[in-house]
Order: structure tokens, then C-alpha cells, then sequence
């Protein structure tokens, strides 16, 4: 069985663990870049990060996207969002359901 992750400051994540869920608390870019491949060892399905850091990680990003496993999903952060990690959740749902089943949108 696969295991879930999550990458970001400890505010946004800290919450993920009583899922249990693993967190990875980073500060900064460079750090959140070394826990994405530590955690590219065959044992997580799932890698959630936070918006700030995805964004600029794209070359990380954009390497996983094809990628089997693992999934690496952004996801909003307390310090706000852009509709970044919304909108492509959103996106993976379309794709998965075939229809926005999140916003009730158009096809």
C-alpha cells in the first residue's frame, strides 16, 4: 500500500498527520525540491504540496506530471492562493470523471 505525503510550511500541513498522512515542514524552495525526491522512493502514491512551493518548482512539477507515482497534487496554503492548486484539482477531476463535478461548470 502506498503512503501520502505532504510538502509545505508546517502551518498549511500540520493538519495532514491526524489523516495519517506523512508532512514534511520546509522553509524554503530548495528544501521542499530535496523532500519531493527523497519521497520519489517507490513508497508514496500521493505528494501533496503547497501552492507557494509548486510554483516555483515548475521543472519538478512538470517532471511528475506523467509520472505513475508519485502523484504530485498542489494544494492551497493559509498564506492564500492564486487558484493555482484549485483550478488544476479541478482539471485532474474533469479528466478522471469527464465532467466538473467540483464547480458544476461546462464540459
Amino acid at each position: 500500500m502506498y503512503r501520502i505525503g505532504v510538502i509545505g510550511d508546517y502551518d498549511s500541513i500540520c493538519g495532514f498527520s491526524a489523516l495519517g498522512m506523512d508532512i514534511y515542514p520546509v522553509k524554503d524552495v530548495e528544501d521542499a525540491k530535496k523532500k519531493l525526491k527523497m519521497l520519489d522512493n517507490g513508497e508514496y502514491g500521493i505528494v501533496y504540496i503547497t501552492e507557494p512551493y509548486i510554483k516555483k518548482m515548475p521543472d519538478e512539477y512538470a517532471r511528475y506530471q506523467n509520472a505513475m507515482t508519485p502523484a504530485v497534487v498542489p494544494i492551497p496554503s493559509t498564506a492564500g492562493e492564486s487558484g493555482f492548486a484549485m483550478e488544476t484539482i479541478r482539471n485532474y477531476v474533469k479528466q478522471a470523471v469527464g465532467s466538473d463535478i467540483i464547480f458544476g461548470g461546462d464540459n
